[in-house]
């Protein structure tokens, strides 16, 4: 599996916005087929703080995902609202085995 692990930082008055649009580019993000999960983590002690965490059976699964209509448009509506730029790390999964994600 791929993993996308994405810090974001949100301006204050821009959270509850950020949270409805995300949600929603989640939501559409798994009716995807490549993608296994895709979590939205708000900090505890930083509510401008998120955290977003992708699964993806495949590199490719992931750079598709990067072309969709609704990734495009939550790139987009987002950029302004962001406090710094957002910190992007790749992953291989090495556990659990792929075949033991649950997919759907």
């Amino acid at each position: 599996m791929y993993v996308v692990g994405v810090t974001v930082f949100v301006k204050p008055e821009k959270i509850k916005d950020f949270k409805e649009v995300t949600l929603e580019n989640a939501r559409n993000t798994r009716k995807e087929t490549s993608n296994v999960r895709f979590d939205v983590l708000q900090t505890e002690n930083d509510l401008s703080q998120f955290f977003l965490y992708e699964v993806y059976k495949s590199v490719e699964g992931f750079q598709n995902h990067q072309k969709t209509e609704h990734y495009l448009k939550w790139k987009e509506t987002v950029a302004d609202w962001m406090a710094k730029p957002r910190q992007g790390v790749r992953h291989y999964s090495l556990f659990p085995a792929d075949a033991d994600w649950e997919t759907k």
